[in-house]
């Protein structure tokens, strides 16, 4: 049976085109900043724009025609996988262009900005040009939301096509009863948030430039930072504090956020999400403080990067390293699981794993139950569907399949094991911490699979199943 089409593609065609005149105008932003350090790299900048918006036009131009079709889950996923890959290839021009990297290499280090992996190919990423820094960090801050969201936000109207690519990026909660709307709020607390970051930064005492760029990709819990030593570079506790709200403030659900003020803060209080997480913190904080001799405050920082996979640092990856066997496992623990749904961050998240658990706490209370009782199945007050738990069970497998199958391949290429593991949860919750410098010297066929690993993981994978089993109809013909 087919599932794809001719019509299918062409509707995915023509709905592409607007997410690539998007991609195309976002490279424009950093020109800005291009011309006030006179750097003079426009033209790197403004030739790829051109292209992204010019294929663009041509698709919405010559498939008009099919804007009436109606967009399914399928289109959405499938523009949705498409676009992160055309946004990775067109920033990644850019990148290798100006900084005279290989184009592999710059595809690598904007798939990891955008994804927020936050893994970066440059050894010393202090000498680049501020353009550069400064796009690298607007990549996250868009990334945090989703290259899709963010553009679908701006461009598009209200109707079924929003809906679709709103869920097509693993996205369901509504603030207002449109998605439009509920993107406009989004979006809006956004913007809140990175102004407050940013004047926050300020006050503790960072340039401004510096400011924008830690705040874009703090908020975002990207991580990429502009210093080679990370936020660990201003050594100032003031800094690692605003930065440690700043990134829970990231992996909050924007629902919660959106009720916070009408709430008086009880939404937050109250969110099962929130409330796991900040248990998972201090539970980990507490237990690695007392079996280990690592800084407290610098304890608590990859602790809480590890958990809003943000993977910004304190600590360089050769230090990390040196941590106990005992504090590594957790924080690879904690980057699995990742923060809310409905937020900025990556990995498995909290809903999915409270899911699963209630799930199987549900199941041993129907063996031990007299025969015939029916147990309900309630998450905050909600009843929740044995569908909704097979789903994240199923997602969890999958999760854990490609980091055991990325992992083994490291491990083949003759990777230290602990390192290769960790560095592979890392990719795959796109969280950005590492444990040694392992990205500049990876093989080609490693980096492309650590490409892949970053994709699938912001997309949380079945868009991308989707998309390759379009394709294999697509040749099988």
């Amino acid at each position: 049976m087919r599932y794809i089409n001719k019509t299918d593609l062409l509707v995915v065609a023509r709905n592409s085109g607007m997410i690539m005149i998007g991609i195309g105008v976002l490279c424009l932003f950093p020109i800005i900043v291009d011309l006030l350090y006179f750097e003079f790299n426009f033209i790197s900048f403004i030739i790829p724009s051109l292209v992204s918006i010019g294929i663009g036009l041509i698709c919405i131009k010559s498939l008009d025609k099919y804007s009436s079709n109606k967009i399914r889950l399928k289109h959405g996923m499938l523009i949705s996988s498409i676009a992160w890959l055309w946004a990775s290839l067109i920033y990644g021009v850019i990148i290798a262009n100006v900084t005279g990297i290989g184009l592999i290499d710059g595809i690598f280090e904007s798939m990891s900005a955008l994804t927020g992996s936050g893994i970066t190919i440059y050894d010393n990423v202090e000498i680049l040009p501020y353009s550069i820094l400064f796009f690298r960090s607007l990549q996250q801050w868009v990334g945090g939301l989703g290259v899709v969201v963010m553009i679908i936000g701006i461009l598009t109207k209200p109707g079924t096509t929003s809906s679709k690519l709103y869920q097509s990026e693993a996205r369901e909660d509504r603030i207002r009863p449109s998605i439009k709307a509920t993107l406009e709020q989004t979006i809006k607390i956004y913007l809140i948030y990175t102004a407050i970051g940013i004047v926050l930064y300020l006050i503790a005492g960072m340039p401004i430039f510096d400011s924008v760029c830690s705040t874009f990709s703090i908020i975002s819990t990207g991580g990429m930072s502009i210093k080679n030593a990370n936020i660990g570079y201003y050594q100032s506790d003031l800094i690692y504090f605003i930065t440690i709200v700043l990134m829970i403030l990231g992996a909050t659900s924007f629902l919660v956020h959106y009720k916070v003020i009408k709430t008086r803060g009880k939404s937050l209080i109250q969110d099962l999400q929130f409330k796991v997480m900040i248990c998972l913190i201090a539970i980990s904080t507490v237990c690695l403080y007392l079996t280990t001799t690592i800084v407290p405050i610098d304890l608590l920082f990859t602790i809480v990067s590890a958990v809003t996979t943000t993977g910004a640092s304190v600590e360089s990856p050769i230090m990390m390293g040196s941590w106990p066997t005992f504090s590594l496992i957790i924080i690879m623990i904690l980057m699995m699981v990742g923060g809310s749904s409905g937020s900025t961050v990556g990995a498995i998240k909290l809903m999915r794993i409270i899911t699963f658990f209630k799930g199987i706490y549900k199941h041993i209370r129907e063996i031990m139950s007299p025969e015939g009782r029916v147990i309900p199945l309630q998450i905050s007050g909600q009843k929740i569907s044995e569908k909704a738990v097979a789903q994240s069970g199923n997602y969890i497998t999958l999760f854990m399949i490609c980091i055991l199958v990325t992992w083994i391949i490291l491990c083949f290429y003759g990777h230290e094991p602990i390192a290769s593991l960790f560095y592979t949860i890392s990719l795959q919750g796109n969280v950005g911490l590492e444990i040694s410098r392992m990205t500049s010297t990876l093989e080609l066929p490693v980096k492309l699979l650590s490409m892949f690993n970053m994709w699938i993981g912001r997309l949380e994978i079945y868009p991308v199943l989707i998309t390759f089993r379009a394709f294999f109809e697509v040749f099988k013909r």
